[in-house]
């Protein structure tokens, strides 16, 4: 058997056992989507947000890209941002990273891995704002695990910059926005940075008109 098939059995036992304990379960699931959380993951398939967080299918909206970005630019991320705050009323948007991290650890190379070079220097403007600490740091996995978490700080507040957020905030008084990072050796979350509605952030980035 084929893995691609072996997949698709698992889908149909995991389906007929959900059923078997709820006969409305996806009914339910069909006909409303109401999550209070909007998740900023990381692509890397060792760190499902369901799962971590032992939430089931239509409590967490979520994106995921390489090292849990939130770059201005990325009219992917803007449109899942906008469509959970402004249609679906997020409560909460968590930004998880998680250590050891491959899109954090390239970034601290000078290895040319092509067009992810572009995606990856957001992570290095990162490395450049906090240099001093980061190279402070003589163990290397240490000064990975700091990269990690300084870069979700740094992605939560990309997220205040933005006028989607701000607007929310002024007019809503939501959403809360959380930088987590995820342990992939004991599971933990380790929160690393809280910003409720309404801090204020730098004011060069405030906007007076929204």
């Amino acid at each position: 058997m084929k893995s691609n098939e072996k997949l698709l059995l698992e889908n149909k036992a995991w389906a007929a056992e959900q059923v078997a304990e709820d006969p409305n379960y996806f009914k339910r699931l069909a006909d409303l989507q109401t999550p209070e959380f909007l998740w900023i993951g990381c692509s890397d398939s060792r760190v499902p947000a369901n799962e971590i967080t032992g939430t089931q299918p239509g409590e967490i909206f979520v994106h995921r890209n390489i090292a849990n970005m939130v770059v201005h630019t990325d009219l992917n991320l803007l449109s899942v941002l906008e469509y959970a705050v402004v249609h679906l009323k997020v409560k909460h948007i968590i930004v998880c990273g998680h250590y050891g991290c491959g899109g954090v650890k390239a970034a601290m190379t000078k290895h040319n891995f092509g067009i992810i070079n572009k995606w990856l220097r957001n992570i290095k403007d990162v490395y450049r704002f906090h240099r001093e600490e980061i190279e402070s740091i003589s163990d290397n996995e240490l000064r990975t695990d700091r990269l990690v978490e300084l870069n979700v700080q740094e992605q939560v507040i990309n997220l205040a910059k933005t006028s989607i957020i701000q607007k929310a905030w002024r007019h809503e008084q939501r959403p809360d926005l959380h930088g987590w990072v995820y342990g992939l050796k004991d599971g933990l979350i380790k929160p690393v940075l809280e910003m409720p509605a309404n801090t204020h952030i730098d004011e060069l980035y405030e906007y007076d008109d929204i």
